[in-house]
């Protein structure tokens, strides 16, 4: 493999394989299917460039993440994958015992590091400290392709310090792609559509009674007394 990295057929440490021909672009129009194509051509790869999806859960941000890193496999490149949570666990283990830049390195090898699911949990001191030090040192050497359910503006949140998020959205951000899903959930759409989930449509709240000319209705109903 180019980059020295552990030989793998897939994506290493994915739990599952995705492709590009299984995801539902029309059940997510706000993906732009041209940004996804300049990203199938590996460019970002060999730019040393990162890719971040933003979105609710189930809007389809993992598959595109592992379809991307599996295209980036084909194309004779490594790649490894790992939840946020389970990556500053390990990095966090590896401190502990003393043998941290020789677990870095794992991380450090492939070409792409798929980080998924970053701010489900928010990171402690020491959590946030690694990934800091995991994305510096990954600056213009490889690319992180990264999921979230958090905005950027709400970095903050998951790294208990606004100066610690800032410093890696810079590092992040300055050679990136951003794709922000906007979305109804993938999973649940097949429920939906049986009717075993309401619409969005059906969610809204109940109309409020009409206001009569003396006055607003009260809790029972009735019209409030004069002041």
């Amino acid at each position: 493999m180019r980059d020295g990295a552990v030989t793998c057929e897939r994506v290493c440490n994915s739990p599952f394989l995705k492709t590009f021909e299984q995801f539902d672009f029309a059940f997510q129009p706000s993906i732009d299917e041209r940004q996804i194509r300049d990203l199938r051509t590996l460019r970002f790869v060999h730019e040393a460039s990162n890719v971040i999806l933003l979105g609710p859960p189930g809007v389809g941000k993992t598959h595109l993440s592992v379809a991307l890193a599996e295209a980036a496999i084909q194309a004779g490149f490594g790649a490894y994958f790992m939840t946020a949570h389970d990556l500053v666990t390990d990095l966090g283990r590896a401190y502990r015992e003393g043998r941290l830049d020789r677990r870095m390195r794992v991380y450090l090898a492939p070409k792409i590091l798929v980080v998924d699911e970053m701010g489900y949990l928010p990171l402690d001191d020491l959590g946030a400290t690694i990934f800091f030090q995991l994305v510096s040192a990954r600056y213009e050497r490889g690319s992180i392709i990264l999921t979230s359910n958090k905005s950027y503006g709400d970095w903050g949140s998951i790294f208990g310090d606004p100066i610690i998020a800032t410093a890696i959205l810079d590092r992040l951000l300055h050679h990136s792609t951003t794709i922000n899903i906007r979305g109804e959930s993938y999973r649940l759409k097949d429920r939906r559509r049986a009717g075993l989930l309401p619409r969005a449509e059906d969610q809204q709240p109940p109309p409020l009674p009409p206001v009569s000319a003396a006055g607003a209705p009260n809790s029972r109903g009735k019209r409030n007394a004069s002041l």
